[in-house]
């Protein structure tokens, strides 16, 4: 009877939490570990290696300017890409042809030979247009009858010796980067409009919301929520993109890096450094949108309980 019940007595381990535990240990991010310590131990072995401290500083002073332009290209590219999401979904045929005729031939150009297009073919051209219409309308004088006699001489002028040069290669290279990309978080914002369902749309033009109301109050609002994963992921693949811009002689990470080797022909320790910190940057970022992922699925399965 004394066996029986202690034999009762044991826990029987459930072989499905087993499973589960064996599962979590399995996909745990063992592969992030090890490619920290992986950093941590190159780090400590050149540190104090020649040239390596001197390429550290040179690298550092990239930085700021590869996050700086990662960060204002991509917020046009939000904006411009938002705008043309929209207007994708515009009844007018003629503004939907000319947005998609956008998107399509914008995608099916590289992004470098985007840069180099805008930087040193449209921009140019836009800036002698620019000119030829200064000296014109430096001529021109407006007569009101309550205001007189209106001059543009001043603006002319000034649109007429405008000065290429006065338009930084960095720029140029940000306004390469927002097309280039608006055309890609185009289809990401629209993949997110169409996940919103046609009956929650309907349900509101139903309580009398008409269409830019249900676009802003019911649609906008469920799609930012579905499209911010992609979009971060995006803006870690703008970051990386961003060392385009050194072909215009940005000095961001990728140049500093050029620019020392160039002069010391030190290949090998220098693209060390250069790869190590882009992949310091776009793994700290890839954290940074896990987290954020994981908290919007935590904050759905909260709502479908």
């Amino acid at each position: 009877m004394s066996v029986a019940s202690s034999s009762a007595e044991v826990p029987r381990v459930n072989p499905q939490k087993r499973n589960i535990l064996i599962r979590r240990v399995a996909r745990a991010p063992w592969w992030l570990l090890a490619l920290a310590m992986l950093i941590i131990l190159f780090a400590l072995s050149v540190q104090g290696k020649h040239p390596y401290p001197i390429v550290f500083r040179a690298v550092r002073e990239g930085v700021w300017t590869t996050i700086w332009v990662s960060v204002v290209a991509y917020a046009v590219a939000l904006v411009l890409g938002l705008i043309v999401a929209l207007l994708r979904r515009s009844s007018n045929f003629i503004v939907y042809q000319m947005v998609t005729l956008y998107v399509e031939a914008v995608r099916g150009i590289p992004t470098l030979v985007l840069v180099y297009y805008m930087a040193l073919a449209l921009i140019p051209q836009v800036v002698s247009l620019g000119n030829d219409y200064g000296e014109w309308l430096a001529q021109q004088q407006l007569v009101l009858p309550l205001l007189g006699t209106i001059s543009f001489h001043g603006m002319g002028t000034w649109m007429a010796e405008f000065q290429l040069r006065e338009v930084n290669n960095a720029y140029r290279a940000i306004i390469g980067l927002s097309i280039s990309y608006s055309a890609f978080l185009s289809e990401i914002y629209r993949a997110g409009i169409e996940s919103v369902g046609e009956g929650q749309i309907e349900a509101a033009k139903s309580l009398g919301m008409n269409r830019r109301q249900v676009m802003r109050l019911i649609v906008l609002p469920q799609a930012f929520r579905t499209v911010l994963p992609p979009l971060g992921n995006d803006f870690i693949a703008m970051l990386k993109e961003s060392s385009l811009v050194s072909v215009l002689g940005v000095q961001d990470i990728t140049r500093r890096g050029q620019t020392y080797a160039a002069s010391t022909f030190t290949f090998f320790q220098v693209y060390n450094v250069v790869a190590l910190t882009y992949l310091v940057l776009t793994l700290s970022l890839s954290l940074v949108v896990k987290t954020m992922e994981w908290y919007l699925d935590r904050g759905k399965s909260r709502e479908a309980g």
